[in-house]
């Protein structure tokens, strides 16, 4: 995440970019991330210019579902609408996360107060422990300030990002 990518934003949506990109950057084994709404929008990701690189066919080294931050959007909201579903047949309760273990890779999920999703893309040597102890610093951080208004703040930016 640049600084020029977060120019222009809140203060608290500036925090998110930063507690995003930390996650990538500080975490062994995370390969990408992303903030899906609970509407299925991509809200936040540690690569908004990838999508808009490979569309024209520079993503030689990208990271991450097919190397698309979009595709891993999906994938999170996919799986957060499959365990939601799931959780209600089976009584289950809320769905707080769900792990995804992959001969190449493993993908995270876990939700944000305000039905949110967090999504990690990760190796899948990576130690599942610290993974899911960060997200969950994320969202103890992120939750409470995923108003509306700052929804609607980071639908926009990351529009303009693609």
């Amino acid at each position: 995440m640049t600084a020029s990518s977060t120019f222009g934003l809140s203060a608290e949506a500036r925090n998110l970019h930063w507690l995003l990109s930390n996650l990538v950057e500080e975490v062994p084994g995370v390969h990408s991330v992303t903030v899906v709404s609970s509407d299925g929008l991509m809200l936040l990701s540690s690569d908004p210019g990838l999508t808009a690189a490979r569309a024209a066919g520079r993503a030689e080294g990208a990271r991450g579902p097919r190397g698309s931050s979009a595709d891993l959007a999906t994938i999170v909201s996919g799986i957060g609408s499959l365990t939601v579903g799931a959780a209600k047949l089976m009584d289950g309760g809320g769905v707080k996360q769900t792990m995804v273990a992959m001969d190449e890779g493993s993908v995270f999920v876990m939700s944000i107060s305000d039905g949110s999703l967090l999504g990690v893309h990760a190796t899948p040597d990576c130690d599942m422990s610290v993974i899911a102890y960060h997200m969950a610093l994320f969202v103890g951080r992120a939750g409470h300030v995923l108003t509306p208004e700052l929804r609607s703040e980071l639908r926009t930016s990351m529009e303009s990002a693609q």
